[in-house]
Protein backbone atom coordinates (compact mmCIF):
# COMPACT_ATOMS: atom_id res chain seq x y z
CA UNK A 1 0.00 0.00 0.00
CA UNK A 2 1.46 3.59 -0.96
CA UNK A 3 2.04 5.58 1.91
CA UNK A 4 1.50 8.47 0.28
CA UNK A 5 -0.60 10.99 2.80
CA UNK A 6 -4.09 12.69 2.57
CA UNK A 7 -5.23 15.40 3.94
CA UNK A 8 -8.60 17.77 4.31
CA UNK A 9 -8.23 20.98 3.03
CA UNK A 10 -11.96 21.98 1.74
CA UNK A 11 -15.50 21.27 3.01
CA UNK A 12 -18.68 22.60 1.79
CA UNK A 13 -22.31 21.35 3.27
CA UNK A 14 -25.79 21.87 2.16
CA UNK A 15 -27.58 20.30 5.70
CA UNK A 16 -31.17 20.50 6.92
CA UNK A 17 -30.44 22.40 9.68
CA UNK A 18 -27.50 24.71 8.06
CA UNK A 19 -26.15 25.87 4.74
CA UNK A 20 -22.33 26.54 5.11
CA UNK A 21 -19.77 25.53 7.84
CA UNK A 22 -20.27 27.82 10.32
CA UNK A 23 -23.94 27.53 10.01
CA UNK A 24 -23.81 23.69 10.26
CA UNK A 25 -21.42 23.72 12.84
CA UNK A 26 -23.16 26.13 15.57
CA UNK A 27 -26.32 23.68 14.82
CA UNK A 28 -24.68 20.59 15.70
CA UNK A 29 -23.13 22.67 18.96
CA UNK A 30 -26.30 23.73 20.15
CA UNK A 31 -28.37 20.32 19.11
CA UNK A 32 -30.33 21.86 16.82
CA UNK A 33 -32.90 19.59 14.62
CA UNK A 34 -33.41 20.36 10.96
CA UNK A 35 -36.45 18.38 10.90
CA UNK A 36 -39.64 19.36 10.13
CA UNK A 37 -42.84 18.21 9.43
CA UNK A 38 -43.68 18.35 5.66
CA UNK A 39 -47.18 18.89 4.76
CA UNK A 40 -46.72 17.53 1.04
CA UNK A 41 -46.15 14.25 2.72
CA UNK A 42 -49.47 14.61 5.04
CA UNK A 43 -51.12 15.47 2.11
CA UNK A 44 -50.23 12.55 0.58
CA UNK A 45 -51.15 10.05 3.25
CA UNK A 46 -47.39 9.18 4.75
CA UNK A 47 -47.28 7.42 7.35
CA UNK A 48 -44.26 9.40 8.03
CA UNK A 49 -44.71 13.31 7.86
CA UNK A 50 -41.51 14.47 8.89
CA UNK A 51 -38.01 14.98 7.03
CA UNK A 52 -35.10 17.07 7.04
CA UNK A 53 -34.92 19.15 3.94
CA UNK A 54 -32.08 22.35 3.65
CA UNK A 55 -33.89 25.27 3.99
CA UNK A 56 -34.24 28.77 1.52
CA UNK A 57 -32.36 26.83 -1.42
CA UNK A 58 -34.31 28.25 -3.92
CA UNK A 59 -32.97 31.63 -2.38
CA UNK A 60 -29.48 30.56 -1.91
CA UNK A 61 -29.29 28.57 -5.44
CA UNK A 62 -29.73 32.09 -7.35
CA UNK A 63 -26.71 33.41 -5.59
CA UNK A 64 -24.25 30.50 -7.09
CA UNK A 65 -25.89 29.44 -10.50
CA UNK A 66 -27.71 31.30 -13.28
CA UNK A 67 -31.31 30.90 -14.19
CA UNK A 68 -29.92 28.28 -17.76
CA UNK A 69 -27.88 26.53 -15.29
CA UNK A 70 -30.93 25.97 -12.60
CA UNK A 71 -32.99 24.92 -15.50
CA UNK A 72 -31.18 21.58 -15.82
CA UNK A 73 -29.92 20.82 -12.44
CA UNK A 74 -33.00 18.85 -10.06
CA UNK A 75 -32.18 18.91 -6.38
CA UNK A 76 -29.75 16.17 -5.54
CA UNK A 77 -27.59 18.72 -8.44
CA UNK A 78 -28.31 21.49 -7.17
CA UNK A 79 -27.19 20.28 -3.15
CA UNK A 80 -24.03 19.23 -4.65
CA UNK A 81 -22.56 22.02 -6.80
CA UNK A 82 -23.60 24.52 -3.72
CA UNK A 83 -21.78 22.26 -1.51
CA UNK A 84 -19.21 21.32 -4.27
CA UNK A 85 -18.62 25.41 -4.70
CA UNK A 86 -18.25 25.96 -0.90
CA UNK A 87 -15.77 23.31 -0.37
CA UNK A 88 -13.73 24.76 -3.75
CA UNK A 89 -13.76 28.04 -1.92
CA UNK A 90 -12.82 26.53 1.71
CA UNK A 91 -10.10 25.20 0.07
CA UNK A 92 -8.52 28.03 -1.32
CA UNK A 93 -8.71 26.95 -4.64
CA UNK A 94 -9.30 29.46 -7.64
CA UNK A 95 -12.95 28.90 -9.63
CA UNK A 96 -11.44 28.36 -13.57
CA UNK A 97 -11.74 32.31 -15.53
CA UNK A 98 -14.75 32.63 -17.65
CA UNK A 99 -12.77 31.37 -21.33
CA UNK A 100 -10.00 29.75 -20.22
CA UNK A 101 -9.53 26.51 -21.39
CA UNK A 102 -7.02 25.72 -18.65
CA UNK A 103 -7.96 21.75 -17.30
CA UNK A 104 -7.38 20.83 -13.85
CA UNK A 105 -5.86 17.20 -15.00
CA UNK A 106 -4.92 16.37 -11.14
CA UNK A 107 -8.01 16.96 -9.84
CA UNK A 108 -11.05 14.76 -10.41
CA UNK A 109 -14.50 14.05 -8.13
CA UNK A 110 -16.55 11.10 -6.81
CA UNK A 111 -19.85 12.44 -5.59
CA UNK A 112 -22.42 9.69 -5.24
CA UNK A 113 -25.87 9.99 -4.93
CA UNK A 114 -28.93 6.95 -3.29
CA UNK A 115 -31.76 7.42 -5.20
CA UNK A 116 -30.59 10.09 -7.78
CA UNK A 117 -32.56 11.96 -10.11
CA UNK A 118 -35.82 10.06 -9.31
CA UNK A 119 -38.18 12.78 -8.90
CA UNK A 120 -37.34 14.21 -12.28
CA UNK A 121 -38.46 10.60 -13.92
CA UNK A 122 -41.19 11.07 -12.27
CA UNK A 123 -42.44 14.87 -12.34
CA UNK A 124 -41.54 15.38 -16.08
CA UNK A 125 -40.37 12.22 -17.85
CA UNK A 126 -42.90 9.51 -16.94
CA UNK A 127 -46.32 11.79 -17.44
CA UNK A 128 -44.73 13.96 -20.39
CA UNK A 129 -43.68 10.23 -22.28
CA UNK A 130 -47.01 8.61 -21.24
CA UNK A 131 -48.83 11.22 -22.64
CA UNK A 132 -46.69 11.43 -25.99
CA UNK A 133 -45.74 14.61 -25.33
CA UNK A 134 -41.32 13.40 -25.75
CA UNK A 135 -41.15 16.32 -27.12
CA UNK A 136 -41.99 18.75 -24.32
CA UNK A 137 -38.94 17.32 -22.35
CA UNK A 138 -35.95 19.35 -23.84
CA UNK A 139 -32.67 18.75 -24.10
CA UNK A 140 -31.22 18.91 -20.97
CA UNK A 141 -33.87 15.88 -19.42
CA UNK A 142 -30.58 13.09 -19.50
CA UNK A 143 -28.06 15.58 -17.59
CA UNK A 144 -31.02 15.53 -14.72
CA UNK A 145 -31.76 11.80 -14.85
CA UNK A 146 -28.67 10.49 -15.73
CA UNK A 147 -26.80 8.23 -12.37
CA UNK A 148 -23.63 10.40 -12.88
CA UNK A 149 -25.88 13.67 -12.77
CA UNK A 150 -24.16 14.95 -9.43
CA UNK A 151 -21.02 14.52 -10.07
CA UNK A 152 -20.58 15.67 -13.93
CA UNK A 153 -21.37 19.00 -13.58
CA UNK A 154 -18.59 19.48 -11.50
CA UNK A 155 -16.49 18.54 -14.25
CA UNK A 156 -17.43 21.78 -16.16
CA UNK A 157 -17.58 24.14 -12.89
CA UNK A 158 -14.32 23.36 -11.41
CA UNK A 159 -12.46 22.42 -14.33
CA UNK A 160 -11.44 18.92 -13.51
CA UNK A 161 -9.42 16.79 -15.97
CA UNK A 162 -9.13 14.00 -13.76
CA UNK A 163 -11.73 10.90 -12.77
CA UNK A 164 -15.28 12.54 -12.63
CA UNK A 165 -17.76 9.92 -11.86
CA UNK A 166 -20.74 8.83 -9.30
CA UNK A 167 -20.42 6.10 -6.97
CA UNK A 168 -24.08 4.92 -5.29
CA UNK A 169 -23.55 2.09 -2.15
CA UNK A 170 -26.87 3.45 -0.26
CA UNK A 171 -26.06 4.48 3.19
CA UNK A 172 -22.39 4.30 2.56
CA UNK A 173 -22.24 5.94 -0.98
CA UNK A 174 -20.84 9.26 0.78
CA UNK A 175 -17.89 7.60 3.49
CA UNK A 176 -17.14 5.00 -0.24
CA UNK A 177 -16.57 8.37 -1.87
CA UNK A 178 -14.49 9.79 0.26
CA UNK A 179 -12.64 6.15 0.57
CA UNK A 180 -12.79 5.77 -2.90
CA UNK A 181 -10.74 9.51 -3.77
CA UNK A 182 -8.33 8.91 -1.10
CA UNK A 183 -6.97 5.73 -2.25
CA UNK A 184 -6.65 7.83 -6.06
CA UNK A 185 -4.28 9.72 -4.59
CA UNK A 186 -2.33 7.23 -2.44
CA UNK A 187 -2.08 5.49 -5.70
CA UNK A 188 -0.66 8.20 -7.14
CA UNK A 189 -3.50 8.71 -10.19
CA UNK A 190 -4.05 12.22 -8.84
CA UNK A 191 -3.08 15.16 -6.62
CA UNK A 192 -6.75 16.50 -5.60
CA UNK A 193 -10.07 15.04 -5.25
CA UNK A 194 -13.44 16.64 -4.33
CA UNK A 195 -15.77 13.59 -2.53
CA UNK A 196 -18.96 13.06 -1.11
CA UNK A 197 -22.13 12.86 -1.83
CA UNK A 198 -26.16 14.41 -2.57
CA UNK A 199 -29.97 13.04 -1.80
CA UNK A 200 -32.83 15.30 -3.40
CA UNK A 201 -35.67 16.17 -1.53
CA UNK A 202 -38.79 14.65 -2.78
CA UNK A 203 -41.61 12.39 -1.53
CA UNK A 204 -40.97 9.56 -4.35
CA UNK A 205 -37.42 9.13 -2.70
CA UNK A 206 -38.68 8.74 0.44
CA UNK A 207 -41.92 6.63 -0.46
CA UNK A 208 -40.09 3.54 -0.62
CA UNK A 209 -39.14 3.45 2.81
CA UNK A 210 -42.53 4.82 4.20
CA UNK A 211 -43.80 1.84 2.54
CA UNK A 212 -41.40 -0.52 4.06
CA UNK A 213 -42.31 0.77 7.42
CA UNK A 214 -38.95 1.80 8.41
CA UNK A 215 -39.55 5.36 9.13
CA UNK A 216 -41.13 6.69 12.50
CA UNK A 217 -44.34 8.11 11.89
CA UNK A 218 -45.31 8.27 15.25
CA UNK A 219 -44.13 11.73 15.77
CA UNK A 220 -45.30 13.87 13.17
CA UNK A 221 -46.92 16.50 15.64
CA UNK A 222 -43.09 16.54 17.03
CA UNK A 223 -40.58 16.53 14.59
CA UNK A 224 -37.76 17.64 16.46
CA UNK A 225 -38.15 14.40 18.49
CA UNK A 226 -38.86 12.34 15.70
CA UNK A 227 -34.74 11.21 15.02
CA UNK A 228 -34.19 9.08 18.15
CA UNK A 229 -30.79 6.95 17.68
CA UNK A 230 -29.80 4.80 20.34
CA UNK A 231 -32.62 5.43 22.09
CA UNK A 232 -35.45 2.40 23.54
CA UNK A 233 -38.32 4.85 21.78
CA UNK A 234 -36.76 4.66 18.36
CA UNK A 235 -39.44 4.01 15.80
CA UNK A 236 -37.49 4.15 12.56
CA UNK A 237 -35.17 6.81 10.90
CA UNK A 238 -36.52 10.13 9.60
CA UNK A 239 -35.58 10.70 5.84
CA UNK A 240 -32.91 13.53 5.06
CA UNK A 241 -31.98 15.23 2.00
CA UNK A 242 -28.71 17.91 0.77
CA UNK A 243 -25.14 17.43 0.26
CA UNK A 244 -21.88 17.18 1.42
CA UNK A 245 -18.61 17.53 -0.29
CA UNK A 246 -14.99 17.43 0.69
CA UNK A 247 -11.61 18.44 -0.86
CA UNK A 248 -8.59 15.98 -0.10
CA UNK A 249 -5.52 15.66 -1.84
CA UNK A 250 -2.08 14.84 -0.94
CA UNK A 251 0.30 16.32 1.75
CA UNK A 252 2.76 17.58 -0.78
CA UNK A 253 -0.04 19.35 -2.76
CA UNK A 254 -1.63 21.01 -0.07
CA UNK A 255 1.77 22.19 1.64
CA UNK A 256 3.22 23.31 -1.93
CA UNK A 257 -0.04 25.96 -2.39
CA UNK A 258 0.23 26.43 1.94
CA UNK A 259 -3.39 25.24 2.10
CA UNK A 260 -5.41 25.19 5.75
CA UNK A 261 -5.70 21.79 6.70
CA UNK A 262 -8.40 20.44 8.16
CA UNK A 263 -7.66 16.36 9.17
CA UNK A 264 -5.44 13.42 7.99
CA UNK A 265 -7.29 10.68 6.32
CA UNK A 266 -5.28 7.97 8.53
CA UNK A 267 -7.33 4.60 7.06
CA UNK A 268 -10.27 3.07 6.18
CA UNK A 269 -11.89 -0.24 4.79
CA UNK A 270 -15.00 -1.03 2.48
CA UNK A 271 -16.28 -4.29 2.43
CA UNK A 272 -19.32 -6.71 1.79
CA UNK A 273 -21.07 -8.57 3.85
CA UNK A 274 -22.08 -10.85 0.77
CA UNK A 275 -25.41 -10.81 2.57
CA UNK A 276 -23.89 -14.14 4.46
CA UNK A 277 -23.54 -14.40 8.19
CA UNK A 278 -26.84 -12.53 8.96
CA UNK A 279 -26.37 -9.91 6.64
CA UNK A 280 -29.06 -9.55 4.27
CA UNK A 281 -30.29 -6.52 2.04
CA UNK A 282 -31.18 -4.40 4.60
CA UNK A 283 -29.23 -5.71 7.11
CA UNK A 284 -25.53 -5.70 7.67
CA UNK A 285 -23.28 -8.65 8.51
CA UNK A 286 -22.40 -8.62 12.36
CA UNK A 287 -19.05 -10.24 10.90
CA UNK A 288 -18.12 -7.98 7.96
CA UNK A 289 -19.19 -4.62 10.17
CA UNK A 290 -16.66 -5.84 12.54
CA UNK A 291 -14.14 -7.01 9.88
CA UNK A 292 -14.87 -3.47 8.13
CA UNK A 293 -13.90 -1.47 11.78
CA UNK A 294 -10.73 -3.73 12.37
CA UNK A 295 -9.53 -3.32 8.77
CA UNK A 296 -9.85 0.40 8.52
CA UNK A 297 -7.94 1.08 12.21
CA UNK A 298 -5.18 -1.79 11.04
CA UNK A 299 -4.97 0.50 7.68
CA UNK A 300 -4.71 3.45 10.01
CA UNK A 301 -2.17 1.67 11.89
CA UNK A 302 -3.92 3.00 15.37
CA UNK A 303 -5.32 0.56 18.33
CA UNK A 304 -8.53 0.64 19.88
CA UNK A 305 -7.31 2.78 22.57
CA UNK A 306 -6.04 5.74 20.58
CA UNK A 307 -9.61 6.11 18.98
CA UNK A 308 -11.30 9.36 20.58
CA UNK A 309 -14.56 9.92 18.90
CA UNK A 310 -16.95 7.95 16.67
CA UNK A 311 -19.56 9.02 14.59
CA UNK A 312 -21.83 6.59 13.91
CA UNK A 313 -24.25 4.81 11.55
CA UNK A 314 -26.75 4.74 14.54
CA UNK A 315 -30.22 5.15 12.52
CA UNK A 316 -32.94 5.05 14.85
CA UNK A 317 -33.60 1.49 14.04
CA UNK A 318 -33.57 -2.20 15.51
CA UNK A 319 -29.89 -2.19 13.94
CA UNK A 320 -28.37 1.14 16.70
CA UNK A 321 -27.94 -2.04 19.38
CA UNK A 322 -26.22 -4.44 16.79
CA UNK A 323 -24.13 -1.35 15.91
CA UNK A 324 -23.22 -0.26 19.38
CA UNK A 325 -22.19 -4.07 19.86
CA UNK A 326 -20.12 -4.80 16.93
CA UNK A 327 -17.86 -1.75 17.58
CA UNK A 328 -17.33 -2.94 21.29
CA UNK A 329 -16.75 -6.64 19.52
CA UNK A 330 -14.44 -4.83 16.85
CA UNK A 331 -12.34 -2.24 19.50
CA UNK A 332 -12.04 -5.15 22.50
CA UNK A 333 -12.42 -2.65 25.02
CA UNK A 334 -14.49 -2.79 28.13
CA UNK A 335 -17.72 -0.53 28.38
CA UNK A 336 -15.99 1.74 30.92
CA UNK A 337 -13.25 2.47 28.06
CA UNK A 338 -15.53 3.14 24.88
CA UNK A 339 -14.88 6.58 23.07
CA UNK A 340 -17.52 9.26 22.60
CA UNK A 341 -20.22 8.34 20.00
CA UNK A 342 -22.94 10.53 18.83
CA UNK A 343 -25.50 10.13 15.79
CA UNK A 344 -25.53 13.41 13.96
CA UNK A 345 -28.84 11.59 12.28
CA UNK A 346 -30.49 12.57 15.75
CA UNK A 347 -30.73 16.35 14.37
CA UNK A 348 -30.69 16.06 10.47
CA UNK A 349 -32.20 12.33 9.43
CA UNK A 350 -30.94 9.99 7.04
CA UNK A 351 -30.06 11.68 4.13
CA UNK A 352 -29.16 8.24 2.34
CA UNK A 353 -26.92 8.88 -0.68
CA UNK A 354 -25.82 12.37 1.03
CA UNK A 355 -25.45 10.85 4.65
CA UNK A 356 -21.68 9.46 4.82
CA UNK A 357 -20.65 12.91 3.24
CA UNK A 358 -22.06 15.62 5.54
CA UNK A 359 -21.64 13.33 8.96
CA UNK A 360 -17.71 13.14 7.65
CA UNK A 361 -17.81 16.82 7.75
CA UNK A 362 -19.49 16.47 11.21
CA UNK A 363 -16.81 14.60 12.25
CA UNK A 364 -14.11 16.80 10.58
CA UNK A 365 -15.68 19.52 12.37
CA UNK A 366 -15.76 18.37 15.98
CA UNK A 367 -12.18 17.13 15.51
CA UNK A 368 -11.29 20.83 14.30
CA UNK A 369 -12.92 22.52 16.35
CA UNK A 370 -12.54 20.55 19.58
CA UNK A 371 -16.40 19.67 20.60
CA UNK A 372 -18.70 16.93 20.50
CA UNK A 373 -22.37 17.50 19.79
CA UNK A 374 -25.36 15.69 21.31
CA UNK A 375 -27.05 12.93 20.25
CA UNK A 376 -30.41 13.76 20.73
CA UNK A 377 -33.78 12.49 21.95
CA UNK A 378 -31.76 9.89 23.25
CA UNK A 379 -32.42 10.02 27.08
CA UNK A 380 -33.84 6.80 27.51
CA UNK A 381 -31.49 4.35 25.78
CA UNK A 382 -32.24 1.38 24.26
CA UNK A 383 -31.39 -1.31 26.95
CA UNK A 384 -28.19 -2.85 25.17
CA UNK A 385 -26.44 0.61 24.79
CA UNK A 386 -26.79 1.58 28.20
CA UNK A 387 -23.59 -0.42 28.78
CA UNK A 388 -21.90 2.87 27.15
CA UNK A 389 -24.19 5.21 28.73
CA UNK A 390 -21.42 7.35 29.82
CA UNK A 391 -19.89 7.51 26.56
CA UNK A 392 -23.05 9.08 25.01
CA UNK A 393 -23.08 13.03 25.08
CA UNK A 394 -26.63 14.59 25.67
CA UNK A 395 -25.31 18.50 25.68
CA UNK A 396 -22.09 19.69 23.84
CA UNK A 397 -19.11 19.54 25.47
CA UNK A 398 -15.28 20.63 24.92
CA UNK A 399 -13.16 17.78 23.82
CA UNK A 400 -9.94 17.58 22.27
CA UNK A 401 -10.32 14.68 19.54
CA UNK A 402 -6.79 13.57 18.29
CA UNK A 403 -8.39 10.08 16.65
CA UNK A 404 -11.72 10.34 15.38
CA UNK A 405 -13.62 7.34 13.32
CA UNK A 406 -16.66 7.39 10.84
CA UNK A 407 -18.96 4.35 9.31
CA UNK A 408 -21.54 3.53 7.36
CA UNK A 409 -23.11 0.80 6.52
CA UNK A 410 -25.76 0.43 3.33
CA UNK A 411 -28.30 -1.69 1.81
CA UNK A 412 -26.82 -4.31 -0.42
CA UNK A 413 -24.56 -5.45 2.89
CA UNK A 414 -22.23 -2.80 2.04
CA UNK A 415 -19.81 -1.44 4.96
CA UNK A 416 -17.27 1.67 5.05
CA UNK A 417 -15.43 3.19 7.81
CA UNK A 418 -12.54 5.97 7.90
CA UNK A 419 -10.39 7.40 10.42
CA UNK A 420 -9.47 10.70 10.70
CA UNK A 421 -6.28 12.05 12.60
CA UNK A 422 -6.32 16.04 13.89
CA UNK A 423 -3.60 17.71 11.99
CA UNK A 424 -0.92 19.08 14.19
CA UNK A 425 0.20 22.38 12.63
Amino acid sequence: MSTRRVVVTGMGVVAPNGHGLATFSQALRQGQSGLRHQPELEQLKFGCQVAGVPQNIDSVKTSYFSPDELLAMNTAMTFACIAGVDAWKDAGLPLPEFGSDHVNEETGAIIGTGIGGVDTLSEKVIPQASAGNVRRLGSTIIEQIMASSVSARFGGLFALGNQVTTNSSACSTGTEALIMGVQRIRDGLAERMMVGGAEGAHPYIWAGFDAMRVLNRNSNDNPAAASRPLSATAKGFIPGSGGGVLVVESLESAEARGARIYAEVLGASINCGGMRRGGSMTAPSPYSVRRCIRDALMNAGIQSEELDYINGHLTATGADPLEVGNWLSALELPAEKFPLINSTKSMIGHALGAAGAIECIATVLQMHEGFVHPSLNSEDLHPDIVKIAASIPHEAKNKAIQVAAKSSFGFGDVNSCVVFRKWAY
